[in-house]
């Protein structure tokens, strides 16, 4: 059986793709508490997303290991 949480892993790699997005929007649109829904958590321990520091925000972008991601992904 497929892993139920991997169309949604793909669905947050594609959104961040669009462009790099200020870390508190991230957090508050993908994080959860709930131990099945691991989805931020997940693209950071694969090293799909990373954050980084801007002039005055931290912001969460892909690395080149998500976009590789997205792209098997057939997005």
């Amino acid at each position: 059986m497929a892993d139920p949480i991997e169309p949604l892993i793909v669905d947050f790699i594609a959104w961040i793709a669009a462009g790099p997005k200020p870390y508190a929007e991230v957090m508050d649109a993908w994080r959860t508490s709930c131990p099945r829904l691991t989805v931020w958590e997940d693209a950071v321990d694969r090293g799909l997303v990373a954050r980084r520091r801007d002039a005055c925000e931290t912001l969460v972008d892909l690395t080149p290991l998500g976009r590789a991601f997205l792209e098997e992904a057939g997005r």
